[in-house]
C-alpha cells in the first residue's frame, strides 16, 4: 500500500507523478541545474525499505549479504550486496540499524521479490522480515547549504559519509557526493513539517535529479533489467566498502572471494557522459566501433547541461583500446569520486 497521506501532500506541493514516483515538480531540466549547484529537497519514495528484527536477525542476514552486518552500529550505515549462488547481484542495499532492527534500503521495484526470496531462507530462525517502505517517509537533501538547513531539525549533523544521527525528528544519514548530501527517514507528519520548512530555501526536485546525484557519487544500482548481470566488484562495491572479505560464508561468497584473491578484476564501472537526447537506460550494451559488446549500463539519468550521465560496467582492456558507444553515440569518460581498486 502506498502512503496516500504523503502522496496527497506532495500532489498539493506540485509534484508530477508517474506510477507513484515523483518525476518532477514541473521542470526537470531546471531541477537538474539546481541539483548541480544549489540546495534541493527530494522525495525518495521510489526506494523501498525491508526491516529485519528478531533474535536471529543478524545471524540470518550475515549469511545472506556481502558486508559484515555485525559491524553495523546505530551511528553507521554501509552498502551491501545480495547475490545469487553464482555470485551475481540480485540487489544492492543501503543498510543501517535503528535499535535492534536492521533496515535494508533498495530499488523499490525489487522489494517484493527480494523480500520473498529472503523469507524462503528464514525457515525456523527467529527473524521477522517486513516491507516497511510506506511506514516512514524518506527525504533527500543536497547542496552547499544543506547542513545549515538541517540544523533546525537535527542537533548533530553527521560529518562523514554513511554516518548516522538520530533525534525526535527521525534518522539522518550523510551520503557521499560532490556536494553535501543527506537522507532523512521520519514519520509522515514530521516529513510534512520538514518539507514545508526546507522548501523555503531548497528547490523541490523529482527522481531524475536525485538519480543524477547518485551517479555523480559513483553509487551503482541493481534494477530489474540488470539482476544477475554483475559480480559485486564489477559495480565497484568493494571500492564503496560494500564487501567484507573477512566475514564468514554467505550466498555467492565463493565467487566473490575468488575474484578478489585469485585474479585481478577485469571489469569495472566507470562514470561517463552520453551526448544524446535519446534516453540511456540500465541494461543497454556498451560496444566498440566494431560492435563488439564490452559492457553494460548500470545506471543512467539526464544531465543538467544536456545528454545523459551514465555509470557503465566495462571490460578494462577496452577502456584504452578505442572509442566506445551506446546506440551509436560515443561515450565521454568522466572522473569517479573514488579510486578503483587494483584487485
Amino acid at each position: 500500500m502506498a502512503n496516500n497521506d504523503w502522496q496527497e501532500f506532495q500532489f498539493i506541493q506540485g509534484a508530477v507523478f508517474n506510477n507513484e514516483t515523483i518525476v518532477s515538480f514541473g521542470n526537470i531540466q531546471n531541477e537538474l541545474l539546481c541539483a548541480a549547484q544549489a540546495d534541493i529537497v527530494c522525495d525518495l519514495s521510489h526506494l523501498a525499505t525491508l526491516a529485519l528484527s528478531g533474535d536471529d536477525a543478524l545471524t540470518f542476514l550475515q549469511g545472506q549479504v556481502t558486508n559484515d552486518v555485525n559491524l553495523l552500529g546505530t551511528d553507521k550505515a554501509h552498502y551491501s550486496g545480495y547475490c545469487s549462488p553464482k555470485g551475481r547481484l540480485l540487489a544492492l542495499f543501503l543498510a543501517y540499524r535503528q535499535a535492534q532492527t536492521v533496515h535494508l534500503q533498495l530499488n523499490g521495484k525489487l522489494a517484493i521479490a527480494i523480500a520473498k526470496r529472503l523469507k524462503m531462507y528464514v525457515m525456523r530462525s527467529k527473524v521477522n522480515l517486513d516491507n516497511v517502505s510506506d511506514a516512514t517517509v524518506k527525504l533527500g537533501i543536497s547542496g552547499p547549504n544543506a547542513e545549515q538547513a538541517l540544523s533546525t531539525f537535527f542537533s548533530t549533523i553527521p560529518a562523514l559519509a554513511l554516518e548516522l544521527s538520530h533525534s525526535e525528528n527521525g534518522t539522518l544519514i550523510r551520503l557521499s557526493g560532490p556536494l553535501p548530501r543527506f537522507e532523512i527517514v521520519c514519520n509522515t507528519d514530521t516529513a510534512k513539517r520538514i518539507w514545508s520548512e526546507l522548501k523555503k530555501t531548497c528547490k523541490p526536485v523529482g527522481k531524475a535529479a536525485w538519480e543524477w546525484l547518485e551517479i555523480q557519487a559513483g553509487i551503482p544500482d541493481i534494477q530489474l533489467t540488470t539482476q544477475e548481470e554483475f559480480v559485486p566488484q564489477m559495480v565497484n562495491l568493494d571500492c564503496l566498502n560494500g564487501i567484507n572479505f573477512k566475514k564468514g560464508c554467505y550466498t555467492g561468497q565463493e565467487i566473490v572471494a575468488r575474484t578478489h584473491y585469485l585474479g585481478k578484476v577485469k571489469r569495472r564501472t566507470h562514470l561517463l557522459h552520453l551526448a544524446t537526447s535519446v534516453p540511456a537506460q540500465a541494461g543497454m550494451d556498451v560496444v566498440t566501433d566494431k560492435q563488439d559488446v564490452v559492457g553494460k549500463v548500470v545506471r543512467a539519468a539526464p544531465a543538467p547541461n544536456g545528454g545523459y550521465a551514465v555509470l557503465a560496467e566495462i571490460r578494462l582492456d577496452s577502456m584504452d583500446a578505442g572509442d566506445l558507444f551506446i546506440n551509436g553515440v560515443k561515450l565521454e569518460l568522466r572522473t569517479l569520486p573514488y579510486a578503483l581498486s587494483a584487485d
